[in-house]
């Protein structure tokens, strides 16, 4: 397939700038991917489309505050932005400067991007492809996020991250340290929507993908065989693979909450079966792909033309999918992290072997 057969008009005032007051306040479109029905839900009714014995997976990656800003020693500003920390303490990041950063320069971490004062450096170690390698110089990594750190807000979200953003933009379930953007379909839970999802019968496990920059990455092919993934690190345990092999004998459904989730679930089942797995998946789900073990997904809106919208087409048809989006644009849903939500079930077509 081709990349423009992703394209949707998104109207610039559908892009949701800031989030909701309450997580669960979102709107929610079902969308059955075995006949293209669509329904109109709200996000706090999420339990009316669950039945006992399913099993929801969470992404429990904790985003951290990866934007920094400084300056160099001669005097130009810089952007950073950490995508992953290395063993032995150094971090690979991408550097925005009016000239590239060569190996040896010093970059000292301001509070923002105007500010000169500092209290802590790091240094350009070298280059691997896009990505610098950095190492601390004065201070430490946790120190100087927590002290100038900013949250990597979705470059479409055109504000400077604040206060709120720290709570906000991340799930109630996150607890391992590591991406630089947020799992979104999982912000719409609080506390007591999870206790009602889990008094009916609906169990519930959790993976890590530390989910990277490059889920903004375009897709630039015209044919979409020819897009290379970027990599994220993710890890399913036993504790998932043991609760998905309940969930089956029970007959329920695996309901991947988000993205990431399913792309988690998906890549430690490549051959067939579902096994522990843990580094790093540059896994590609498109139309043709088929799933292995989930059987219906909680997910944001997406990007035109981007990879997740992809996926989702796989997941539930292509035409499914589309005439879905046009939909969510004709009544008005608010779209991407801070936007309204899915819940979609499988078209018949992505199961494996199908």
């Amino acid at each position: 397939m081709r990349r423009q057969d992703f394209y949707y008009d998104l109207p610039e005032e559908l892009i949701a700038q800031e989030p909701l007051p309450q997580r669960t306040g979102s709107r929610l479109l079902v969308l059955n991917g075995v006949n293209g029905d669509i329904q109109h839900s709200q996000f706090n009714d999420l339990t009316d489309w669950l039945e006992p014995n399913d099993l929801l997976v969470f992404n429990n990656t904790r985003v951290i505050p990866a934007r920094l800003y400084g300056v160099k020693q001669t005097g130009g500003r810089v952007e950073i932005l950490i995508e992953r920390f290395l063993e032995g303490g150094s971090a690979l990041a991408h550097v925005r400067a009016s000239k590239s950063s060569k190996p040896g320069t010093a970059i000292l971490i301001t509070p923002d991007e105007t500010s000169d004062a500092t209290e802590f450096s790091v240094r350009v170690e070298g280059r691997r492809e896009a990505l610098f390698e950095l190492v601390v110089e004065s201070g430490s990594w946790p120190e100087i996020l927590k002290t100038f750190g900013h949250i990597p807000l979705p470059p479409y979200i055109e504000r400077s991250d604040n206060a709120k953003d720290r709570e906000r933009y991340q799930t109630i379930f996150a607890q391992r340290d590591g991406a630089v953007a947020a799992p979104t379909a999982g912000l719409h839970f609080d506390a007591h929507l999870l206790e009602a999802i889990r008094s009916q019968g609906v169990k519930t496990a959790e993976v890590t993908l530390h989910v990277g920059s490059g889920t903004f990455q375009p897709v630039r092919a015209e044919d979409i065989t020819d897009h290379h993934m970027h990599s994220e690190w993710l890890e399913v345990n036993e504790d998932v693979v043991a609760a998905v092999q309940r969930c089956r004998e029970c007959k329920g459904r695996v309901v991947a909450v988000g993205t990431t989730a399913v792309r988690s679930l998906e890549t430690a089942a490549r051959g067939g079966m579902l096994k522990t797995f843990s580094g790093d998946s540059d896994i590609f789900l498109y139309p043709g792909q088929p799933f292995n073990v989930v059987d219906a997904m909680v997910t944001n809106f997406h990007l035109p033309e981007s990879t997740l919208i992809m996926l989702v087409a796989a997941f539930a048809g292509h035409e499914n999918t589309m005439a879905a989006y046009k939909q969510a644009v004709d009544q008005r849903y608010r779209f991407f992290s801070y936007g309204d939500a899915m819940l979609v079930t499988a078209n018949p077509d992505s199961r494996s072997g199908g």
